[in-house]
């Protein structure tokens, strides 16, 4: 509304240069574009993340296979779980031992991250693993992929008008110093004693 209270404003101002009413229409194209483009590349970029997204997490849940493991005996240390989708669930998991037969039949001797508060031998848990019976972070869930493909959308549209934004600052500056130059040409043209003339000096 501002940008185009600034364009009535200039419109029959017998002050208003040309520059600024370039500048106020810049404004207004400025907006225009913010409330238009980046939405809608917001919007196209949101769903192309939601595509690739949720692609992987299909593909993940096609590779990745859930199996039951069989607690030997308890690791003393637990090391730092890297995954952030289980670190809140973090207390809830020991270091074990563990036995467990992957999903081509082959079978395993290691140690896994049961989802057991105090494990002891015998106790069964279920880990994620590959088709060869490796263990795997468990797949990318969809709700998970959705909040993702949201998030990169909405980042797209946001860098889109802080572009738009610093490409407009950046017309505006260079207009500005286009004027200062006019002016020095001006000041230059009009010489050292011009608010003398008449002065007998």
């Amino acid at each position: 509304m501002r940008t185009i209270s600034g364009l009535w404003r200039w419109r029959h101002n017998p002050l208003r240069r040309t520059s600024d009413l370039a500048e106020a229409w810049l404004a207004l194209a400025t907006l225009l574009l913010i409330l238009v483009a980046a939405p809608v590349i917001g919007t196209v970029v949101g769903g192309i993340a939601q595509d690739a997204l949720q692609q992987s997490a299909r593909d993940q849940r096609a590779a990745r296979h859930l199996v039951t493991a069989t607690v030997v005996r308890k690791l003393d240390l637990s090391p730092l779980d890297t995954d952030p989708e289980t670190s809140s669930a973090r207390d809830l998991r020991s270091r074990v031992v563990a036995d467990w037969i992957g999903p081509n039949g082959s079978r395993h001797h290691g140690a896994a991250m049961a989802d057991l508060k105090s494990p002891h031998r015998g106790d069964h848990f279920k880990i994620w693993t590959d088709l060869h019976g490796r263990i795997v972070a468990r797949p990318l869930d969809a709700a998970t992929a959705t909040t993702h493909a949201v998030l990169a959308g909405f980042g797209a549209a946001m860098l889109t008008a802080g572009a738009v934004e610093g490409a407009r600052r950046l017309v505006v500056w260079r207009m500005v110093r286009r004027r200062y130059a006019r002016w020095d040409q001006a000041w230059d043209r009009a010489g050292p004693d011009w608010g003398r003339t008449g002065a007998g000096s």
